[in-house]
């Protein structure tokens, strides 16, 4: 698709706040790779280090691409609004596809093992996020992506899909701070408290995890960033509530 003839600048310091967040999502995945392979023995799917695919594909799937899904609409500013749902829709997609590997290795190791299922609180939070990453992405898909919700449905459910949103990248990170802490319990026990070089790594790990978090929900309430309705999508969106309603939709 075409980009709009009247293209809006993007603001001046936003390009930085993005960049910055890549740069810690980047520096995040990579040092979670590297805490399992220097202290965890690497990751395989066929051997006890099974387990160790699923701190890296929550990572990396309900952390970073979901942040970068949330992004979306603060980087892709002068991009046709339906490409932009479509890339919006897509990322979660790959990163529900890689938590469900990540889920499905866990649960696959703990049959192996014999070991108890959904006992800790960081499993029933685990739960939780991709209960309602799924069903977010569903009601999102239906409402946005579909053609069947009439605008004003779409006006109304808007603000509960961006809020959940925010709250589920949230409850992600918790949970993965939940983990990251029973992980290193389990094996590092007593010796937590002796700044062990295993725990410091993870500590800054979850130091890292918090502040991707920060500065993607900060480039998300800057009300000055929001992606500005551009001209053609007005006009589309009069014609279809015109033709839907009988009326034309308030500016939004």
């Amino acid at each position: 698709m075409e980009r709009s003839t009247g293209a809006v600048s993007t603001p001046g310091a936003l390009p930085y706040y993005v960049a910055f967040s890549q740069l810690l999502g980047l520096t995040m995945v990579a040092m979670t790779g590297a805490w399992l392979g220097l202290y965890r023995g690497g990751i395989a799917w066929d051997s006890t280090l099974q387990f160790n695919v699923h701190p890296l594909c929550m990572v990396i799937g309900l952390i970073f691409l979901q942040g970068d899904a949330l992004l979306v609409y603060r980087v892709f500013r002068n991009e046709a609004k339906r490409t932009t749902k479509v890339l919006h829709g897509l990322l979660h997609v790959f990163a529900f596809i890689i938590a469900l590997v990540g889920l499905v290795a866990v649960f696959d190791y703990h049959k192996k093992k014999d070991y108890a299922d959904l006992y800790s609180l960081h499993s029933w939070c685990g739960i939780l996020v991709f209960v309602l990453y799924f069903v977010q992405w569903i009601v999102g898909f239906s409402f946005f992506l579909f053609p069947g919700a009439s605008f004003s449905l779409r006006s109304r459910y808007r603000p509960q899909h961006i809020f959940f949103g925010a709250t589920i990248f949230l409850l992600s990170v918790g949970t993965a701070l939940l983990g990251l802490k029973e992980a290193l319990l389990f094996k590092l026990g007593a010796k937590y408290n002796t700044f062990e070089p295993e725990g410091v790594l993870a500590n800054m790990l979850g130091l890292l995890l918090v502040c991707f978090s920060v500065v993607v929900l900060y480039i998300l309430t800057r009300a000055e960033w929001k992606r500005p309705s551009q001209a053609e999508e007005q006009a589309l969106s009069m014609d279809f509530k015109t033709l839907t309603e009988g009326d034309s939709p308030s500016s939004q």
